[in-house]
């Protein structure tokens, strides 16, 4: 955290660290709003109990993972590129979608 605050660190110097740190906060906020949102859609659908639970934990941990990526993917300060750590955003984004195109199912199951 010292080295986000001192601006002698160079730590925040690098245009890709402040995009993906950008990137990651943006996610996660944008995600956990999503994911707040799908909680009372889950309750309306048809589908059973482990699916039910999968969908509920399935949104906010996707975002997690997104938001991993971004950060763990530049930890080290001389990054000048993302390491293998990004294939969490790849990860986190089709587990996303698997959870929100599940959940859309299932609230048209109930219809």
């Amino acid at each position: 955290m010292t080295s986000l605050i001192d601006r002698d660190s160079g730590y925040m110097a690098n245009a890709l660290r402040q995009n993906f740190f950008r990137a990651g906060h943006a996610h996660a906020g944008v995600i956990t709003l999503l994911s707040l949102i799908c909680q009372p859609f889950v309750d309306a659908t048809r589908l059973s109990p482990a699916w039910r639970w999968f969908v509920r934990i399935g949104v906010p941990v996707s975002g997690t993972l997104i938001s991993a990526g971004f950060f763990f993917s530049i930890l080290s300060p001389a990054a000048t590129e993302p390491n293998r750590a990004i294939s969490l955003i790849y990860i986190g984004a089709l587990g996303l979608a698997f959870c929100v195109v599940s959940l859309g199912i299932g609230l048209l199951r109930a219809r």
